[in-house]
């Protein structure tokens, strides 16, 4: 067994969590409670805030708050969002915490102690994003705007600051990418980060003189004047503050095994961050997933724009499980994807009520009314499986192996496809072998008895293998099948010893209910 550390992009805290977030957070969570499921012992995912910063500033400004204020408010909603999508977080991080002001301070430190020329002081002039929080190239607008932010003015900033020298960190970088071509996936944004990095880089302003709200950098300038660390200079060490640095047993606990971003940020974490960690003689992360962007309707997300959908409209759509199915299915995690209302209702119609929903329903139907007291029938043997069930066993087989390789390949898209195969073929099983004719016949009881005990294994096993993407139905799933415990205790490799018999099926409600004019019998 190994401990996996996964950690997310934290949210700024100027704005309240949208569908954006959202993807970015399940389809984390989906990856962390895979790794729980394949039995890795201490598996962490951080999720939390970024709440230092002009943009926070600003934000709590025009909404007639204290900053500290503001953060306290959009960390709650952060959390509230992240509870009732059944993000299963470990740590939530915030850049405001006594512990991390600490723990940046002490890596300044060590930084200096390794590095003393590694920060300097210079004049500059430059434009200025703010809502990316980062100075621009003119390689990096397009008609004078940042392509991610085109509602927003770039500005025009002169400031005295102190610089991070990220240019002597040029042959370190460019030799971690050569050395270790996984460090950045998926491939596209590998080629875009080593694109960047042979072009040369540039040292970078690590603090801002005009602002107060921040870690105050602990070098004073020329004038005197203290001040305060740049935003990403504070938000990026979050993941080893997260664990406890400085402080004695972090060590334990990093390098972190898997950073998850969005692919707008990948050179802070794939070009700044390892050169910081160079600096300090820290080990660096295994590896950088870079997930693309949801649009609406083909628009990029812009509030302002009114290309939006809330994501509490979102969640009460067809319940929060539902939402976590459609967007790790629907959008694939190494390239951009689209959410639509439309699309959503067809998926959850056609995949959750009618695959799985109505297979269940007819499993547990005919086992409640043709096994007595709804006691599961046991499987069938290898040898007696008639053509049918080795066809079932040959495709749920499949199956498992592409979920595995999806999931461990950070595709969860790709796991639920193969999932869905198998449960589409259990419907088939059903279909062919009309098990309510079964009950008809008395002589044909042992091919009744057979056909359920194999459907309520493939039921259970799918219940375990869902579990994390849908983690609240997998549980209703999992206790109407009679299964013992939590399905969240089980473990991917008691999953071929997995033997249902004897369990007290029942027929619960629904899980995921359709339409009055959808609802078609379960079972004959």
């Amino acid at each position: 067994m190994t401990a996996f550390y996964i950690t997310t992009a934290i949210e700024y805290a100027n704005g309240e969590p949208h569908l954006g977030h959202a993807f970015e957070k399940i389809a984390a969570d989906a990856i962390a409670r895979f790794h729980r499921l394949r039995g890795d012992a201490d598996v962490r995912l951080l999720v939390g805030t970024d709440e230092h910063g002009q943009k926070v500033a600003r934000a709590a400004s025009a909404a007639g708050l204290a900053p500290a204020e503001q953060a306290e408010r959009i960390t709650t909603a952060f959390r509230a969002a992240w509870d009732a999508l059944g993000i299963s977080y470990d740590v939530f991080s915030r850049t405001t915490t006594p512990s991390h002001r600490a723990g940046v301070l002490a890596l300044v430190d060590r930084i200096l102690a390794r590095r003393p020329d590694a920060f300097y002081e210079r004049a500059y002039e430059g434009r200025y994003c703010v809502g990316c929080e980062s100075f621009k190239t003119e390689h990096d607008l397009q008609g004078g705007r940042c392509p991610l932010h085109r509602g927003q003015a770039i500005e025009r900033v002169s400031e005295t600051n102190w610089f991070f020298r990220l240019s002597a960190f040029q042959e370190d970088v460019a030799r971690l990418l050569r050395e270790r071509p996984d460090f950045v996936q998926p491939e596209s944004r590998r080629n875009e980060v080593v694109s960047f990095v042979e072009r040369g880089l540039e040292d970078v302003s690590i603090t801002r003189a005009n602002l107060d709200w921040g870690i105050p950098f602990p070098l004073a300038s020329r004038s005197g004047a203290q001040q305060v660390i740049y935003v990403w200079f504070d938000a990026l060490p979050n993941y080893l503050t997260a664990v406890g640095f400085p402080e004695p047993g972090w060590e334990a606990r990093w390098p972190a095994q898997l950073h998850v971003v969005g692919k707008d940020i990948t050179r802070f974490h794939c070009v700044i961050w390892p050169a910081i960690l160079i600096a300090a003689g820290l080990p660096l992360p295994e590896r950088v997933w870079a997930h693309g962007f949801v649009t609406v309707d083909g628009e990029r997300l812009s509030k302002s724009a009114g290309v939006w959908v809330e994501l509490r409209d979102a969640i009460a759509r067809h319940g929060p499980d539902a939402l976590r199915y459609y967007l790790l299915r629907e959008i694939p995690f190494d390239g951009d994807g689209d959410f639509s209302w439309r699309r959503f209702d067809a998926h959850y119609a056609a995949d959750l009520a009618n695959t799985l929903g109505n297979l269940a329903s007819r499993v547990t139907a005919l086992v409640v009314r043709h096994c007595a007291g709804g006691a599961a029938a046991p499987p069938a043997p290898c040898a007696a499986a008639t053509a049918e069930e080795r066809a079932l066993a040959e495709r749920e087989a499949a199956a498992l192996d592409g979920y595995v390789r999806a999931f461990e390949s950070n595709r969860p898209h790709r796991a639920l496809a193969a999932l869905w195969d198998a449960l589409a073929a259990g419907n088939e099983l059903i279909s062919r072998t009309r098990p309510w004719e079964l009950a008809s016949d008395p002589a044909r009881r042992g091919e009744l008895e057979r056909t359920l005990g194999v459907l309520v294994r493939l039921l259970a096993r799918q219940a375990v293998l869902l579990a994390p993407v849908l983690p609240v139905k997998s549980e209703e799933l999992w206790r109407t099948l009679g299964g013992p415990g939590s399905v969240h205790d089980q473990r991917l490799g008691g999953l071929d010893h997995l033997d249902p018999t004897g369990w007290r099926v029942t027929r619960g409600a629904p899980l995921f209910p359709r339409a009055a004019s959808q609802l078609t019998a379960a079972a004959k």
